[in-house]
């Protein structure tokens, strides 16, 4: 059965035309080659004309990116005059080399901070030890970064809790622990279950959070690379992405499409429960980040607006 031109109309309108354009960021990280760094500051000008509320920069799990993710922060703060978040850890140095980093970005001008515990030394497998004299855990960083300047502290959380959580209660308690020590508000892992996130947010008020909590959001430019890396991380990747993607390797232009087309759907089931707010993960990339935003009503030229927004974000 088909509906009538005017329903048609009706439902897109509801779709795309109602919900006014939500507030977006993006992340970036450090390039390790002159091309990927070439085309690491192409992905930025094109994303900066969105206005978006902050671009944050990554930091290697032991601080092997330290001079590079410092080098990209500089250069977005003052040469592109966004509002620059880099992320800071707690492995591979001790407090004092921590604080000497934070001292830095504050003497440039970068008023935000996401603090994290950081991935342990050697990587994925290996246990987390904290570094001797160093900030233990994502909460004492926060609480020394507060001590020493009025930065905007972000965290990370996970709606479908930290792969290394004895439990979900535990790990919303931490994630309380860091918003209590002066965390500001926080970034979620990434997902694709939409109610997962809502549980998650759902819960976090009942634990007496009330800060912001952005969802992390992920389009997926390689299906089988995306399926590895959440199996490590614990997001559940829902087995219709597995057939939306199939037969896709070698179409690069049709996985697009469908990438795009589910991180909008997606953003959208989120607006309908009065989220307007969103971080994306842009793996340097910046055509599909900037078509999913087009279609969500965010394009150059436009005119912040004031919004309600939830945000959210690791050990």
């Amino acid at each position: 059965m088909h509906l009538p031109a005017h329903e048609r109309r009706n439902l897109l309108e509801q779709r795309f035309g109602a919900r006014s354009a939500p507030k977006v960021s993006f992340e970036f990280f450090p390039p390790k080659s002159e091309k990927a760094e070439t085309n690491l500051w192409k992905t930025v000008d094109r994303l900066k004309d969105l206005s978006p509320e902050f671009v944050s920069v990554t930091y290697g799990a032991d601080g092997s990116t330290r001079e590079r993710t410092h080098d990209v922060v500089q250069h977005l703060s003052e040469k592109e005059n966004l509002p620059t978040m880099p992320h800071l850890t707690c492995v591979g140095a001790d407090q004092g080399e921590i604080d000497a980093i934070a001292d830095g970005y504050w003497d440039i001008g970068v008023r935000r901070i996401m603090a994290l515990r950081g991935d342990p030394v050697g990587g994925a497998g290996e246990k987390y030890q904290p570094h001797p004299g160093g900030y233990a855990y994502a909460a004492d960083l926060v609480a020394g970064l507060q001590k020493r300047y009025d930065f905007e502290i972000a965290v990370a959380a996970y709606p479908e809790v930290h792969p290394e959580a004895p439990s979900a209660r535990f790990d919303l308690d931490n994630l309380k622990r860091k918003f209590d020590n002066g965390a500001s508000m926080a970034v979620t892992q990434y997902f694709f279950d939409t109610d997962v996130y809502l549980r998650f947010r759902d819960a976090c008020v009942l634990a007496g959070i009330d800060k912001p909590i952005i969802p992390g959001i992920l389009p997926v430019t390689n299906y089988a690379t995306t399926k590895r890396f959440s199996d490590a991380c614990g997001t559940k990747v829902p087995d219709w992405m597995a057939e939306a993607f199939h037969g896709l390797d070698d179409d690069p232009g049709t996985r697009n499409l469908i990438a795009a087309n589910i991180a909008i759907e997606q953003v959208l089931a989120l607006q309908a429960e009065g989220i307007d707010e969103f971080h994306f993960y842009t793996l340097n990339r910046a055509d599909l980040c900037f078509a999913v935003c087009h279609a969500l009503k965010v394009r150059p030229g436009q005119t912040k607006t004031e919004s309600t927004n939830w945000r959210l974000a690791g050990y």
